[in-house]
């Protein structure tokens, strides 16, 4: 696991302080975090940019409100609760029917009304924001994720995200939940992260926990088949939140819906390093390409650009350098 600055250089391996320094600090105004920050705000913002997202069942705001949330979710057999400004995964709640009365999670446990209830009293509290600061609970429509990937993933919806770069969307991977990470695509509570050819969105390798991984835990299907669907349109998409945030170095998180296509979740501007490590390939050359390139382009023609320069077709022989560089 032990490896030389020498060695991490020649792989083109970012750690955080040039993230921090170079690219986050030179390219993302602090004035412009909120828009990232709280997931209500990107979602109004993603509706004025044509960028497709989950559709919001209701928002609770204030404690009185908590008590009408059954009336909020009649009718609707599934749903996600989300803090607007949590992090990382926490305090998201899916529902993913319901069943004689109780809230069923894609894990089979059961919840009440008054479980609901207090989750999202808890949201509004602080306990999942940044900060702890007082939160709002957003309600979202269930995902039903395209079922071509329903082999790759356990109790979970998978999501794809993609580093985005002045516009240019410069490297992905997709986040496969496990038993493990409880059915979350959070690859520090063990889910599987698989890198992605950005010309074709093919599967580059697999990790979990730090390790190389060449099939889902779960599920024991192989990774080296996966394919996402409608690529082109989710690599367009991801570019367009350049324009739509102003931020120059973002995270992009996006879900594939079968009826609705690619959308985007939320969007992050303080993307973590792992990405690089189950792609077994640095940010640095790619990064400093796009940083040659002139203002004006169209998505469009970023997104060419990209998968015309960025292309992968075949794994590399190690992630243990890349593990040494990401871990903390």
């Amino acid at each position: 696991m032990w490896t030389t600055p020498g060695k991490l250089l020649a792989k083109g391996i970012i750690g955080m302080n040039r993230r921090n320094i170079r690219y986050i600090g030179r390219y993302n105004s602090r004035r412009l975090y909120p828009l990232v920050d709280d997931k209500l705000k990107t979602k109004l913002l993603a509706e004025q940019y044509g960028i497709t997202t989950p559709a919001l069942i209701g928002t609770v705001s204030t404690q009185f409100g908590v008590k009408h949330i059954g009336e909020m979710l009649a009718g609707h057999t599934g749903f996600a609760i989300k803090p607007a400004k949590g992090s990382g995964g926490k305090g998201i709640l899916v529902v993913d029917h319901v069943e004689d009365g109780g809230f069923v999670k894609p894990s089979g446990a059961r919840l009440s009304l008054t479980d609901i209830e207090r989750h999202a009293s808890n949201i509004l509290s602080g306990l999942y924001s940044l900060g702890g600061a007082p939160d709002v609970a957003l309600i979202e429509a269930l995902i039903n994720f395209d079922e071509r990937l329903s082999e790759y993933t356990y109790e979970g919806v998978p999501d794809i995200r993609v580093i985005v770069f002045r516009g240019y969307p410069v490297m992905a991977m997709m986040r496969l939940s496990t038993a493990a990470s409880d059915g979350k695509a959070n690859l520090h509570q063990g889910a599987v992260g698989v890198g992605l050819d950005i010309a074709s969105g093919t599967a580059v390798r697999g990790v979990q926990f730090d390790r190389t991984r060449h099939d889902h835990p779960d599920t024991g299907h192989e990774l080296a088949s996966l394919q996402i669907p409608d690529w082109p349109t989710l690599l367009g998409l991801a570019a367009g939140c350049y324009e739509m945030t102003g931020l120059g170095y973002l995270g992009t998180d996006m879900v594939l819906d079968r009826d609705r296509g690619p959308m985007l979740l939320e969007l992050n501007a303080r993307p973590g390093l792992a990405i690089q490590m189950a792609n077994g390939e640095g940010l640095r050359r790619r990064l400093d390409l796009v940083e040659k390139q002139p203002e004006g382009v169209s998505p469009a023609e970023r997104v060419a650009f990209a998968r015309r320069h960025f292309a992968r077709h075949s794994e590399l022989e190690s992630t243990e350098e890349v593990a040494a560089a990401t871990a903390g």
